[in-house]
């Protein structure tokens, strides 16, 4: 059964995320062969249809209004619903981010449609649209189907593979005018705290710290092997609640949850708040002094060892390879 699929494409200072691209990855095998509509919400965000299309959307709606240059609820519900009233689509899809988290259930309220939140996978099975998303904090999974109206579900990052990119692929960009009203929230100013470096929900690569690092200096060898391997620094809430590093850091139940292809894990005892954040990862490298640490149960890869002599022997071996490659 073809179906139009809506993905709602999310910018951050100016570029599309990967998520966005993820998400029509997974519209696709929503659509079985329909059509998938990308969306773009902002203020200045035409220029970026053409790379939706690129990554497999037949055709990209662009609301732009001042109004929608930093996200509220409000404005962009105001937005995406105007689409789905133009579009009337089967499905809708979106990235499973702090801004999917909040918008995807107001929308699903004012359409009264069901919602499949933090998919990890989406495939056709015995004539349905399945989802894959995890339970109880990453222990088990359940497996989702929409019985009535719209397939609407949100895709968590890193999880689903994009489709390749094609330069050659042409779409329709098109353009729809919203009258943004009635905002309760105005955004005057966003202050940005200095980040360096990848994205951590986005980053393939993660080296990530606990109470084992001791003090904020002791982040600063785990930053050398990130920025190494290409990746982004990650913590444990309690390096965080110790005052290491920002809370901006923090992988965990009640932080990001983030699913990298390689997580190295320094200084981390593995209490189960902080498993549910990364236990999904494809390969997890544990380092540890304590050889009856938690963290070693759902580690792929483990080093008993003072972190403070294995991180920076990696850095160095790690070196040596990309100079040989």
């Amino acid at each position: 059964m073809s179906r139009k699929v809506l993905v709602l494409g999310e910018v951050r200072e100016g570029s599309l995320r990967n998520v966005s691209f993820e998400a029509i990855s997974a519209a696709k095998t929503v659509a079985e062969g329909g059509e998938v509509v990308g969306v773009l919400i902002g203020d200045a965000v035409s220029a970026l249809g053409s790379e939706l299309i690129k990554y497999g959307a037949d055709r990209v709606v662009i609301v732009e209004d001042e109004k929608l240059k930093q996200y509220t609820s409000d404005g962009y519900s105001q937005a995406l619903l105007a689409v789905i009233d133009q579009e009337k689509p089967e499905g809708i899809i979106i990235g499973h981010t702090a801004l999917g988290k909040d918008l995807s259930p107001r929308i699903a309220g004012k359409l009264s449609s069901g919602l499949i939140s933090d998919a990890t996978a989406v495939e056709v099975a015995g004539g349905n649209v399945v989802f894959t998303r995890p339970i109880y904090s990453g222990k088990a999974f359940e497996k989702k189907i929409v019985t009535d109206g719209i397939i609407f579900a949100t895709v968590r990052p890193n999880n689903i593979a994009p489709l390749e990119k094609d330069e050659s692929r042409n779409g329709e960009v098109a353009s729809l005018s919203v009258d943004i009203k009635d905002l309760r929230t105005i955004i005057k100013e966003v202050v940005r705290k200095a980040a360096e470096g990848v994205d951590l929900s986005e980053a393939k690569v993660i080296v990530s710290g606990g109470r084992g690092v001791k003090s904020a200096d002791g982040f600063k060898p785990l930053k050398e092997l990130a920025d190494v391997l290409g990746g982004a620094v990650g913590a444990s809430r309690g390096a965080c609640d110790a005052e290491y590093c920002d809370y901006s850091m923090q992988i965990g139940q009640t932080g990001k949850v983030v699913t990298p292809d390689l997580y190295i894990a320094c200084g981390i005892s593995g209490a189960i708040q902080h498993l549910a954040g990364m236990s999904n990862s494809k390969v997890i490298v544990a380092i540890n002094k304590d050889p009856e640490a938690n963290i070693f149960k759902v580690a792929d890869y483990g080093i008993v060892g003072d972190l403070f002599e294995v991180v920076p022997m990696l850095t160095e071996e790690f070196k040596k390879l990309k100079v040989h490659s």
